[in-house]
């Protein structure tokens, strides 16, 4: 681990380019970047650029969706005061009997994590911005999740127990110890429950089947890939509705140079947020052209990045990354995707994406924990494609979506996914609030539109296998070919048999897993829509129970180190 006196040169540190001059001195250094020392510098910073009181007088907030600050003046002396404040709060709460051996147990893990639980406020906040750092932790004794995982990491490295490693899914964190990283222990908390599981495996949720564990494929990070993680979970906001300009840019920057040395490769959260946060740049950059050549120095960075990939390719590259590393398990880079296709008005694109999020999430069993990943399907199914399909119906092009049975298929697939997700949940999910909208949206599709998707119902076949998804993408290509087939003038003396067949392989197909929706498909294919009918039995709570894995006792759990981990919260909540 880097010495704190090797930084002292760089302060104090008064401008973005200090913040990335620190960065980069990290990554051309073989020694392992100090967590606490990093976490403290950058909450600094984002914490005074994001406070209210300290805004400039003369910046109008009503009429602004991001504002510029003068960037703060982080200080040697101040940085040092509070590492070490750091470092002995640690080291006088964990016995010296717990650091014995090279590797940590899962007592010290404890010990830290209840150091550092024991140090917070009494007080519980409900989207809380700018309580991820260590500043925060010392100066205001207020962590949210991932806050709280972060400086339990930092804390065991400053105790000199170095395997112990983030572990990040999509909305919660925990962390690996031992050899390998094959041990998981709980350190945070999640959602509403105060409930205190720390030290405990995460193996039980994931057995479970719960989203906040991803299926034990969380993103395990190396110490660059939790200075990435600290990167990534900077947040620029100043009001709900206002970001400062700064602080997106510093983290715009930072992610860049993480990017570019190949530190985010293997973790899909950071690549989305670097996609957002490059669309958000040019937008700034756009807007603000007009101003001081000063800030249109600093932000020039994006100007002479045109060999770096644009926010549609960062997207892609966050989905290959979860393919790739996770198995396919990640929801976030899809919804990020769908999100970018829908504000360039992509509409046909988004419903892809989205209809990929709901194959993601079939893998799980819904439950009141999946608060985050909820909301985020809500939105999709019940603001975005009723709004989207309001403005379709609108007007008369020929290219309208409503005309486009793939887009109707890419539709069934995404509400689909969320069915099976409800099937053998203890918790329904397709309420009046759901169905309504989703009854909407498919009576907006002509009957011979509906009738040119090749349904194909296989509800007892749980969730689509490794095999099927590769034999669809197989018979994917095998359409494509039809396709040229029928349109060869060569062949005008099919038979009548040969040309059903061929028109029939060259139709959109969708596969329907879930219960609920297979039911559906006479419904769906009427031609008149029994709009009534649907919504009886999109809200009917589903008594079927989808197959479960070979139960595996407790005990079992408990002497299995290697059992996967994962559990995520992307909620702000702090203690």
């Amino acid at each position: 681990m880097s010495s704190l006196s090797e930084y002292k040169h760089i302060f104090p540190i008064d401008s973005i380019q200090k913040v990335c001059d620190l960065f980069e001195e990290q990554l051309r250094s073989t020694k392992e970047p100090d967590l606490a020392l990093f976490s403290i510098i950058v909450g600094a910073v984002e914490n005074n650029l994001t406070n209210v009181k300290n805004s400039d007088k003369d910046v109008n907030l009503a009429s602004n969706k991001f504002v510029k600050m003068k960037f703060p003046s982080v200080e040697w002396d101040e940085v040092k005061t509070l590492y070490e404040r750091f470092v002995s709060l640690m080291r006088s709460g964990v016995d010296a009997k717990l650091l014995s051996g090279d590797l940590a147990t899962r007592d010290l893990v404890k010990r830290v994590a209840d150091v550092v639980w024991n140090s917070l406020t009494r007080s519980y906040y409900k989207d809380r911005a700018h309580l991820q750092s260590i500043y925060s932790f010392l100066t205001g004794n207020k962590l949210d999740c991932f806050g709280v995982a972060f400086a339990v990491t930092a804390g065991c490295q400053v105790l000199g127990k170095n395997d112990v490693h983030l572990a990040l899914s999509e909305d919660h964190a925990w962390v690996v110890f031992g050899k390998d990283g094959l041990n998981t222990a709980e350190v945070t908390w999640h959602g509403k429950g105060n409930e205190d599981k720390r030290g405990r495996s995460v193996g039980e949720g994931v057995l479970a089947r719960s989203w906040l564990y991803v299926a034990g494929k969380p993103v395990v990070c190396t110490r660059i890939m939790e200075l990435a993680a600290l990167v990534s979970s900077i947040n620029p906001t100043l009001t709900p509705t206002i970001d400062v300009h700064e602080v997106a840019l510093m983290q715009h920057k930072l992610l860049w140079l993480l990017y570019d040395k190949g530190h985010l490769e293997a973790y899909p959260m950071a690549l989305g947020n670097l996609g957002d946060l490059d669309e958000y740049m040019k937008i700034a950059n756009n807007t603000e052209a007009a101003e001081s050549s000063t800030i249109n120095d600093e932000i020039g960075v994006i100007k002479s990045s045109n060999l770096r990939p644009d926010s549609a390719s960062l997207y892609i590259q966050s989905i290959r990354s979860s393919r790739t590393h996770y198995e396919d398990r990640h929801v976030y880079p899809y919804t990020f995707q769908g999100g970018y296709y829908h504000r360039h008005k992509m509409y046909k694109e988004a419903f892809q994406a989205w209809a990929c999020a709901g194959d993601v999430i079939r893998h799980y069993n819904y439950s009141r924990d999946d608060e985050e990943i909820y909301k985020e399907f809500s939105e999709i199914a019940n603001e975005l494609i009723p709004q989207l399909m309001k403005a379709e119906s609108s007007g008369h092009s020929a290219r309208s979506i409503l005309k486009d049975p793939e887009c109707f298929a890419s539709l069934l697939r995404f509400y689909d996914g969320i069915c099976q997700w409800e099937e053998g949940s203890q918790t329904p999910i397709l309420h009046i609030g759901w169905a309504k909208p989703l009854v909407s949206t498919i009576s907006k599709f002509d009957a011979e539109v509906r009738a040119q998707v090749n349904i194909i119902c296989s509800p007892d076949n749980g969730e689509p296998t490794e095999t099927t998804q590769k034999t669809e993408k197989t018979n994917e290509n095998d359409e494509k070919d039809n396709d040229s087939w029928n349109n060869n003038s060569e062949n005008t003396e099919m038979t009548v048999r040969e040309q059903l067949t061929a028109a029939v392989n060259s139709r959109p197909r969708v596969t329907l897993y879930s219960h609920k929706m297979a039911a559906l498909k006479p419904l769906l294919l009427a031609e008149r829509l029994n709009t009534h009918a649907l919504q009886l039995q999109l809200t009917a709570q589903s008594q079927l129970q989808r197959p479960h894995l070979p139960a595996k006792r407790r005990d079992d759990e408990d002497h299995n180190p290697s059992a996967p981990t994962a559990r995520a919260k992307r909620a702000r909540r702090e203690r």
